[in-house]
Formats: C-alpha cells, sequence, structure tokens
C-alpha cells in the first residue's frame, strides 16, 4: 500500500526482484495488468529491478514528481493507477531508458504460469 498507493519507495537490494533471473514477466500487484518482461530486465546496479522498455508502452502513465530537489518522471500503471517507479535516461542501448521499478508494486508471473493466469498473449515474447 505505502508504495503504490502513497507513492513510496522500497530500499534498494532489500525487495523482492532485484536480483530475479527467472523468465516471466512483471503484472501490476493491484490489477494484474502486464507491466514489464524479464527479457528487458538488466543489471542496473542500484538494487531495484531496472528495465529497458514497458511491455506496452499504452500500459503505463508517466507523470512529473518533484517530491525531490529536481523532477523526475513517475511510471503509473495506466488502469490501476498505482504508482510503480520511475524512469531515467540512462540506461542501456536500445532505449538509453532505465525503468526502475519498486518490486513492491509488482507480481512476478514466471513463464510456465502464464499461460494459467491468462497471460498467454505475452508468451510471444519468450520465442526465441
Amino acid at each position: 500500500y505505502y508504495v503504490t498507493q502513497e507513492e513510496g519507495t522500497e530500499r534498494p537490494f532489500n525487495n523482492e526482484y532485484w536480483d530475479n533471473k527467472e523468465a516471466g514477466i512483471y503484472v501490476d500487484i493491484v490489477t494484474g495488468e502486464p507491466l514489464f518482461s524479464s527479457t528487458d530486465k538488466y543489471k542496473s546496479g542500484t538494487g531495484w529491478p531496472s528495465f529497458t522498455r514497458p511491455i506496452n508502452p499504452g500500459y503505463i502513465v508517466e507523470k512529473t514528481d518533484f517530491k525531490l530537489v529536481y523532477p523526475r518522471t513517475e511510471i503509473r500503471s495506466k488502469f490501476g493507477d498505482s504508482h510503480i517507479g520511475h524512469v531515467f535516461k540512462d540506461g542501456p542501448k536500445p532505449t538509453g531508458l532505465r525503468y526502475c521499478m519498486n518490486s513492491a508494486a509488482m507480481k512476478f508471473v514466471p513463464v510456465s504460469e502464464m499461460a494459467n493466469l491468462g497471460y498467454d498473449d505475452y508468451l510471444y515474447l519468450f520465442d526465441n
């Protein structure tokens, strides 16, 4: 609740998914909307799960956040309007973006469970 509804931030290196390497997708903890794929996850060294892009840019909303001394771009889920994290312009190629997310705002769905949980439309992300 603190993260998604009160726009909080969890501690780095002390959260569930910062070092998760399993294949699957990350969905909004409140609504279940698909947000990020493990195929776009990378080790940023920040202690939070970081991604180069969302699964579908239409599923997220960007808002300017003035909570610190400088403005940041907040990422919220479109349908649940949950605070998920922030995006920064210091990420790797191909996007140059770092979507720095809070584990507490997401639920991880492993590839092996995606079809059973209704996420079979996203299995194509893991076709190599």
